[in-house]
C-alpha cells in the first residue's frame, strides 16, 4: 500500500465531517499566513533602522520608539492571533482523529461479527494477530489523520507560501530554495524503498508477541502445573530478540537517512546566505540587508517540514504498514457469512445430509462422504472417538461453515437458503466448554433472550440446578458470572438454553464439566426440554446415549455404523467397543454390585 492507497481508503471516515475538514483548512490558511509575519516584521524592521542609523540628521528616538512600538503590536498581535489558531487547529484536527478513530473500530467490529467461522480458523487470524492488526491499525491511521490536519498540511501550506514570498522578492533565491526540496524527497523515497521489508517484520514481530502472550495466559495452568515457565519464557525470549535485532537495524538506517536529510536542508540556509549577501554586495536592485534575514527566514518556513516530516515520516510508514492488515479485514468480502432469506414461521428440525465433505481452513480432512437423517422430534446421538467429526457435523448443521461437497437440507430446503440469523434463533447449543461474558449472572442468562424479564431468569436458572447457588451468593443475579466455578458457568450456559427455549437443541458433552449429582439434575432438564423437539447430542456419557432414539457412529470422518442403540451395540464393531470401555471405565459391575447392596 502506498500513501495515496493510504489517503483513499482513509477518506470515506474523514468524508462525514466536512465541517471539521473545512474549519481546519480555514485556519491552516489563517496560521500559515501568521507564519511569514515574523520574516516580513524583520526585513521592514532592519531597513527602517538601518535608514534611521544613516539619515543626515542623526538617530532620533522619536522615530525609533515608533519602529519599535508597530513592531511590538505586529509580533504580539502575530502571537495572539497564532495561539488561537494553533488551540483550535489542534483542538478541531485532534477531534476528527477521535472520531475516525471511534469509526474505525465500530466499522471492524461489525465486519469481523460479519465473518463466517472459517476466516477465524485460517492461518495468520489467530485471536492475538486479529487484535495486533486492529489494535495497531486504528492506532496508525489515526495518527495519519492527526498529523495530516495538525502538522503535514499546515507545515506545506506555509512552506508554500514563504517559497512564493522568496520568489516574488528573488527570482534566483527562489530557485536555490526550490532545489533544495526535491533532493529531499528524492532520498526519503530511498529511505521508504530501503525500510519497508524491515518495517514489515517488526509488524508480524508484534503479531506474534501478541498472539504468544495471549497463548500464555490462557494456558498459564498448564504451564504452572508442568514447570514450564522456562521454556515458555525461552520462546518469548527468542521472539522479542529477533524483533530487537530487526528495529536496531531499521533505526540505524532510520538515523542516516535522516541525518542525510538534516545535511540537505543546513546546505540550503548556507546557500541562501550567501547568495542573498552576494547580492546585497553587488547592489542588485531590490536586495538589501533586510532581505538577507528576509530570505534565512522565509528559507525557514520552506524547509520546517522537513524538519518535522523526520518524524512524521516514520508515523507514516507505520500507517501503510499497518493498514494493509486493517483493511485486509474490512475488504475481505469473500469471508462474509453466506445467508439466505427463507425463513419459515416454525422450524420442525428435519435434517438431510448427502454425501457430505468438509475440510478446516488449515487443511485436516473432518468429514468424507457422510449421509445421515436426523429426523425432527426425535434425539440423535454422534457417537465415537476424539476427533471423528461430531462437532464439525454440529457446526455445518449450524452453519457455522459450508460443506465443501453434498448438501444439507433441513425441513426440505437446502440449509444454504436458510435465513442464517432465523435459523440460529431457533437453535439452542451447549458446548461443552461454553463462554461466559463479562456480567452479570442475570445478563449471561438473559443473553440467550434479551426480552427476558427477571421471572424467565429465575425460571431458567431453576431448570439448569444454579437458583440455590445464585441465591447464597452475596449479590444474587447480580454476582459478576466470572467468579463462579467452572461447573457453575456451564449451569449457566445451560440456563441460557433454557430460557432461549428453541425447537432444536444441539448438545456437546453438556455436562463434562458438572459433578455426578449436577450431571443427573441436568439430565432431567434437558430430558423434560427435549420432548417434542429435535435433539443432536454429542457425549462420552453412557445415560446420555442409550436415550436417543437413533444413533450415527463415527470414525475418522466417516458414518461407519448406524441404528437405534441396541440394534447398533448388537452389531459389534466401534460403538460396542467404545460403549465396553465406558462401562469398564466406570466400573459398572462393582457400581451394580454396590447399588444392590
Amino acid at each position: 500500500m502506498n500513501i495515496w492507497q493510504l489517503l483513499k481508503n482513509i477518506l470515506p471516515f474523514v468524508l462525514p465531517y466536512r465541517w471539521l475538514i473545512v474549519v481546519t483548512l480555514v485556519l491552516t490558511l489563517i496560521g500559515s499566513l501568521m507564519a511569514q509575519v515574523n520574516a516580513v516584521v524583520l526585513d521592514r524592521a532592519v531597513d527602517a533602522i538601518n535608514a534611521l542609523l544613516q539619515q543626515p540628521g542623526g538617530f532620533q528616538w522619536g522615530q525609533a520608539a515608533r519602529i519599535l512600538t508597530a513592531i511590538t503590536a505586529v509580533l504580539l498581535g502575530k502571537e495572539v492571533v497564532g495561539a488561537l489558531v494553533t488551540f483550535f487547529q489542534r483542538y478541531y484536527g485532534e477531534r476528527m482523529r477521535i472520531l475516525v478513530s471511534r469509526d474505525m473500530s465500530l466499522r471492524v467490529v461489525d465486519r469481523i461479527l460479519s465473518f463466517r467461522m472459517a476466516f477465524f480458523a485460517s492461518e495468520g487470524n489467530e485471536t492475538g494477530k486479529l487484535q495486533s492488526r486492529i489494535d495497531r491499525g486504528i492506532m496508525s491511521m489515526s495518527n495519519t489523520v492527526n498529523n495530516f490536519f495538525i502538522e503535514i498540511l499546515p507545515l506545506f501550506t506555509s512552506a508554500i507560501l514563504a517559497l512564493g514570498l522568496m520568489f516574488a522578492a528573488n527570482v534566483y533565491v527562489g530557485l536555490v530554495a526550490l532545489c533544495i526540496v526535491p533532493l529531499y524527497f528524492w532520498v526519503t523515497y530511498i529511505q521508504a524503498s530501503r525500510m519497508k521489508g524491515g518495517r514489515r517484520g517488526i509488524f508480524g514481530g508484534h503479531q506474534a508477541v501478541s498472539q504468544g502472550i495471549l497463548n500464555i495466559l490462557e494456558s498459564i495452568t498448564v504451564i504452572k502445573s508442568f514447570n514450564r515457565e522456562q521454556i515458555e519464557a525461552g520462546r518469548q525470549a527468542a521472539i522479542q530478540h529477533s524483533m530487537t535485532d530487526l528495529q536496531l537495524n531499521t533505526r540505524k538506517q532510520a538515523y542516516l537517512f535522516n541525518g542525510l536529510k538534516s545535511f540537505l536542508e543546513q546546505i540550503g540556509t548556507v546557500l541562501i546566505i550567501i547568495l542573498t549577501a552576494y547580492l546585497v554586495l553587488i547592489d542588485y536592485p531590490g536586495m538589501t540587508i533586510g532581505k538577507i534575514m528576509y530570505h534565512v527566514m522565509l528559507f525557514a518556513n520552506v524547509s520546517a517540514p522537513i524538519r518535522q516530516l523526520h518524524r512524521i515520516y516514520d508515523d507514516m510508514n507505520d500507517a501503510l504498514i499497518y493498514a494493509e492488515g486493517f483493511f485486509g479485514i474490512l475488504k475481505a468480502d469473500d469471508e462474509v457469512e453466506a445467508t439466505g432469506k427463507y425463513h419459515p414461521q416454525t422450524v420442525k428440525g428435519d435434517f438431510d445430509l448427502q454425501h457430505v465433505n468438509f475440510a478446516y481452513p488449515n487443511g485436516t480432512q473432518a468429514l468424507t462422504d457422510v449421509s445421515m437423517h436426523i429426523r425432527s422430534g426425535q434425539i440423535t446421538a454422534l457417537v465415537g472417538l476424539s476427533g471423528a467429526g461430531k462437532s464439525t457435523i454440529v457446526n455445518l448443521l449450524d452453519k457455522f461453515y459450508q460443506p465443501e461437497q453434498g448438501g444439507i437440507r433441513l425441513d426440505g430446503h437446502d440449509l444454504a437458503e436458510w435465513d442464517t440469523r432465523w435459523l440460529r434463533d431457533n437453535v439452542g447449543l451447549v458446548l461443552q466448554k461454553n463462554h461466559i461474558f463479562d456480567g452479570s449472572i442475570e445478563e449471561n442468562i438473559r443473553y440467550g433472550c434479551p426480552e427476558a424479564t427477571h421471572e424467565d431468569v429465575v425460571r431458567a436458572a431453576r431448570q439448569a440446578y444454579i437458583y440455590d447457588q445464585v441465591m447464597q451468593l452475596p449479590h444474587g443475579f447480580e454476582t459478576s458470572a466470572l467468579e463462579l466455578s467452572g461447573g457453575q458457568q456451564q449451569r449457566v450456559a445451560i440456563a441460557r438454553m433454557f430460557i432461549k427455549n428453541p425447537p432444536v437443541i444441539f448438545l456437546d458433552e453438556p455436562t463434562a464439566s458438572l459433578d455426578a449429582i449436577a450431571t443427573e439434575q441436568i439430565k432431567a432438564s434437558i430430558d423434560a426440554i427435549k420432548r417434542g423437539r429435535t435433539v443432536i447430542i454429542i457425549s462420552h456419557n453412557i445415560g446420555q446415549i442409550i436415550d436417543a432414539d437413533y444413533i450415527y457412529v463415527l470414525q475418522q470422518g466417516r458414518v461407519v455404523q448406524q441404528g437405534t442403540p441396541d440394534d447398533v451395540y448388537r452389531q459389534g464393531g466401534l460403538y460396542k467397543e467404545i460403549f465396553d470401555a465406558s462401562a469398564r471405565s466406570m466400573n459398572a459391575d462393582k457400581i451394580a454390585a454396590t447399588t444392590d447392596f
